[in-house]
């Protein structure tokens, strides 16, 4: 199992932002993904073998104590997710993905944990 931490997703990258104009949404998704690429490979994401199944459980720790909604959490992570695949090079749809957000008055930080490991009972 490995625990990466990736940056907390771009407000514009909300599915309820509404940008000016679509080469601005098309440019934050390319930043955010190729962060988190780098962000993973710095701690010690590696290729793993393409045919393989993940359990990928998204553990979301805000910036602030405000209320939010994790199905828009993980629209808002997705290019995020996209670059960490690009590292792993294993699809994200040979992933099993569970999410959380703490309650809320947890903790705060701005940024989201990843745990990858095996599925178990899965080439």
């Amino acid at each position: 199992m490995m625990t990466i931490t990736l940056p907390w997703p771009p407000r514009i990258l909300s599915p309820n932002a509404r940008p000016a104009h679509w080469a601005v949404l098309a440019r934050a998704k390319r930043l955010y993904r190729t962060a988190c690429a780098t962000q993973a490979r710095m701690q010690g994401a590696v290729a793993l073998s393409a045919h393989l199944s993940l359990a990928v459980h998204l553990c979301f720790i805000p910036p602030d104590r405000r209320r939010r909604d994790i199905d828009n959490l993980i629209a808002s992570a997705k290019a995020g997710l996209d670059g960490l695949a690009d590292v792993l090079q294993v699809d994200d749809s040979r992933w099993m993905l569970t999410a959380e957000l703490p309650e809320a008055g947890g903790e705060i930080g701005g940024f989201l944990r990843v745990e990858v490991s095996r599925r178990e009972g899965m080439p």
